[in-house]
This record gives structure tokens, sequence and C-alpha cells, in this order.
């Protein structure tokens, strides 16, 4: 539990936006661990199992549990452009490490203020590393709207990082 429960608790909190709730899906990701210890105790693959079914538990929790996603596929958009990327200047020091965290605390900052129908699709694509195709189907919405959700997203995002 101990190896793993940063990235568990960071998986769900990413997604959620909301550390209380990330908690509580990490207790229960921990739990359903404890339900197959014989099987995951000395399994390579135990980190996947653990992230994948924390990924899966918050988004069932957010289907459950929060609103209902407001679709704006109605809206005009143009498939084939790709979304802006974010990008951070590094500096040339030996303090790129410590900025490093710094941005990273940014960025999960930042997530937080996004509506979550921007979040989800942008934290699963850069972060889980989901195509997006699979976005859209785990998610069930257009492929359209996932593109334009996460092109929203980055800009959004990149509007509440603060330029160095």
């Amino acid at each position: 539990m101990r190896a793993y429960q940063d990235t568990v608790f960071s998986t769900a909190a990413r997604l959620l936006g909301n550390d209380a709730q990330a908690e509580d899906i990490a207790q229960e990701v921990f739990i359903k661990a404890y339900e197959r210890f014989d099987e995951l105790r000395h399994s390579p693959t135990a980190g996947g199992w653990l992230k994948t079914v924390a990924t899966n538990m918050t988004l069932n929790h957010l289907s459950r549990y929060r609103a209902r996603w407001r679709f704006f596929s109605e809206l005009p958009h143009d498939e084939d452009d790709d979304p802006p990327e974010l990008t951070f200047e590094s500096p040339d020091t030996a303090a790129v490490e410590i900025d490093a965290e710094g941005r990273r605390v940014r960025v999960e900052n930042a997530l937080r203020q996004l509506p979550e129908h921007q979040r989800v699709p942008l934290v699963l694509y850069h972060f889980e590393d989901m195509a997006y195709e699979e976005i859209a189907k785990r998610l069930r919405i257009s492929l359209g709207k996932v593109k334009t959700d996460i092109r929203r997203g980055r800009m959004a995002l990149a509007a509440h990082l603060p330029r160095t």
C-alpha cells in the first residue's frame, strides 16, 4: 500500500479535483486490493492494476454522483485541428528539478479549477495516456466532444498557469 498510495491518490485527485473524494476512492481501491491480495502480492503488474482500478472507480464515481455532463457537440469545431500544446519554459540552471516540482504543483492547482467536462478528458489523455477514441468510449461521449473538451481544457489550463 505504501508503495502505491501516492499514485492511486493522485490519479483520483486529478480526475476529481477534490482531495477528500480522492481519499475515499483511494481507500476503496485498497480495499479491493486487499480482497485480491493473494493475486497481487508478488505480481509485477500490481501498480498498473491499482492505477487502472483507481481510474475506473473514479470515473464510476463521476458518472454516478456528479451532475450530468453538458454536451457541446453541437458547437462548431474542426476535428482535424489539433489542440494547442501546453509548453513550460524551463531555465538552464541547477534549479530545474526544484522548478519542476513547482510547475507540477501549479498544474495540479490549475487542473482543480477546470470544469469537470474539461478536466477529466484532459487528465485521461495527458496523465493516463489514453487515446481520444478510448476516452470517448470510456466517457460515453462523441470523439468530437473529447477533442473539443481537451482543446478547451488546454486553453483554460494555460490561462490558469502563470507565465515564467
